[in-house]
Order: C-alpha cells, then sequence, then structure tokens
C-alpha cells in the first residue's frame, strides 16, 4: 500500500512494478485522480497550484496499466473534520487554507510563485469579507463530506 507518494516517484513504471513483486495479495493506493484535481473552488483563485497538483499525479489509466490484474479504482469522500493537510481537506472550512502552514502541507502550494499565493490570500479574504465565497460554496460547510479527487486503485493479482 502506498497512500499519497506516487506522483513524486522519479520512476512510476519501476515503483509499481516493484510493487507488484513484493505483493501476495492487492496493491492498494491512496492518490488523487488528476482529471479531477480542477474541478475543485480553490481553482477559482489558484488555478495554477491545481494545474501544477494535476500534472504531478499519475492518471488512473497509467496506474492500472503499471500495476496489471484487475484493477478497480473508488472515489473517497472526504470528511468535514479531516486532519490530515491536504488541500481537498478543507473543503469546508475556507479560513484554514489562509495560513501558511496549512499550504504548506500539501506540495502544490511550494511549487508556485509567491504571487500566486499573495493572489489567493487577497482574493479569498475579501470574499470571505463580503460573503461571495459563502454565497457561491457555502454549503460545503455543512457538508459532512465532500468527493472530490481522492481515490483509491486497488489491483488484484
Amino acid at each position: 500500500m502506498t497512500t499519497f507518494s506516487v506522483h513524486q516517484w522519479q520512476d512510476l513504471a519501476a515503483g509499481l512494478r516493484e510493487l507488484r513483486r513484493v505483493s501476495r495479495g492487492p496493491v492498494v493506493i491512496l492518490t488523487c485522480d488528476p482529471a479531477r484535481v480542477e474541478d475543485f473552488w480553490v481553482h477559482e483563485y489558484a488555478p495554477e497550484v491545481l494545474a501544477t497538483e494535476a500534472r504531478r499525479y499519475p492518471s488512473l489509466d497509467a496506474l492500472a496499466e503499471g500495476l496489471g490484474g484487475r484493477v478497480t479504482s473508488r472515489a473517497v469522500a472526504i470528511p468535514q473534520a479531516s486532519t490530515d493537510g491536504f488541500t481537498e481537506a478543507y473543503y469546508g472550512r475556507p479560513e484554514r487554507l489562509l495560513d501558511a502552514e496549512a499550504q504548506l502541507a500539501c506540495s502544490a502550494w511550494s511549487l508556485v510563485d509567491a504571487q500566486v499565493i499573495d493572489r489567493f490570500t487577497r482574493q479569498l479574504t475579501a470574499d470571505l469579507l463580503d460573503g461571495s465565497w459563502d454565497a457561491a460554496h457555502g454549503a460545503l460547510r455543512i457538508r459532512p463530506q465532500y468527493e472530490g479527487s481522492l481515490v483509491l486503485v486497488v489491483s488484484e493479482p
């Protein structure tokens, strides 16, 4: 099993082969579906962050091809109270993403220009103060879970 790491591997194919080689049972990968990363409200404020993230994650097809066997994938719901620091974990708590520590927990924020983060911070702050964010996305604040780009990929031998 690997969680949130395949996008960091220098040689995806070799890593997937090694997972399959050492596994006697299923291989399980918790990752993000790059085709869905940019469907998140942060895209309205910092599309560069989500585009960076989307480029880094391998496609579900690439994972399936590299793993072989019978591969399934399914979305994983993110709970509102998630304490993990990835960007979508703050789907209903936008104020948390104004915190530099929260941004640093997700590496994509460190891969964009400081101007992008400054623009994001100014625009989101303004929209939270004038109610624009809540008018557009406020229902997320009370949603117990969110189905975004987080996926579980399982390959059976």
